[in-house]
């Protein structure tokens, strides 16, 4: 007879919001006090967190994934089929920030984070067998370079580290988290693993101020925490799916940063809950 696995957090502490969302991968927290999601058909989402309104500020034409957000609340939005990175402004303007570079164009763009210099880093994840993904680090204005081998196993989600000099990306078809280190340059050292994760398709990342890494899980439906001692453990499981499906990326949101918001690919609608510590603020910087 199969048993519940033990979790950190009970369902009742999780709520669906914000209905009607076309099967959205990418949410990410605003300055200006909004949630941005992107939907499969490229609508781009603003969301108010309080209530759930939304309105769509702009359709690129092509599939959303990952978001990052500046400080003037442009957004920098992966696009798989469009093989680039979009700019998004407040006024719904759309245009191309990075295609990659001519030796290597774009494949799969899934996931954008910024570090503390205005540095974009992007992963590509490649073929899902291939083993053949790459992260770009786009630097601001959007000249890109290659700054790993290409030999990534599906990169996917990012987050800098909890001090700004490292950088932790999944590895989807590892699977589990590496690290590496933020060079002087904006490049980055030789990656190494952080934690693996058999029999699990991890997607997203999200460091608190405790610096708890949360690690949400396109498969199966579920969230885990890592803690800096690097024990891992079971934040939320949702084996139904009503309330997390295919979860992909996650963002800290709020005024205090203690929402927790999770992306559903398989649902059309976001999750949130509170969390006991503020997540780490993001880097919005000032292009």
């Amino acid at each position: 007879m199969t048993q519940p696995v033990a979790t950190l957090m009970q369902r009742s502490e999780f709520e669906a919001f914000t209905f009607g969302k076309d099967h959205c991968e990418g949410v990410a927290w605003g300055p200006d006090g909004y949630l941005y999601a992107g939907g499969e058909a490229g609508q781009i989402y603003r969301v108010a967190l309080a209530d759930g309104s939304s309105e769509i500020i702009a359709n690129l034409g092509v599939d959303a994934l990952g978001i990052a957000v500046d400080a003037a609340c442009n957004l920098y939005v992966c696009s798989e089929n469009g093989h680039c990175v979009f700019r998004v402004t407040q006024a719904g303007a759309v245009s191309v920030y990075s295609r990659g570079t001519p030796e290597q164009p774009m494949c799969l763009p899934n996931y954008p984070v910024f570090d503390r210099d205005g540095n974009l880093y992007v992963s590509d994840s490649g073929d899902w067998e291939g083993a053949n993904g790459c992260i770009y680090c786009l630097a601001p204005g959007g000249a890109a370079r290659v700054v790993t081998p290409n030999t990534l196993r599906f990169p996917n989600g990012m987050a800098l580290g909890p001090d700004g000099t490292e950088l932790y990306f999944i590895e989807s078809n590892l699977p589990g988290v590496r690290k590496a280190r933020i060079l002087p340059d904006g490049g980055l050292d030789t990656a190494q693993v952080v934690v693996e994760m058999p029999y699990t398709v991890p997607d997203g990342l999200a460091f608190d101020v405790q610096h708890n890494l949360y690690i949400s899980c396109y498969v199966p439906h579920r969230v885990y925490r890592l803690d800096p001692r690097g024990q891992l453990e079971i934040l939320f499981d949702d084996w139904q799916g009503t309330l997390l499906n295919a979860p992909t990326n996650l963002a800290f949101a709020g005024a205090d940063l203690r929402a927790l918001v999770f992306a559903n690919l398989g649902g059309t609608w976001l999750t949130r809950t509170t969390m006991p510590h503020p997540g780490i603020a993001l880097p919005n910087p000032r292009l």
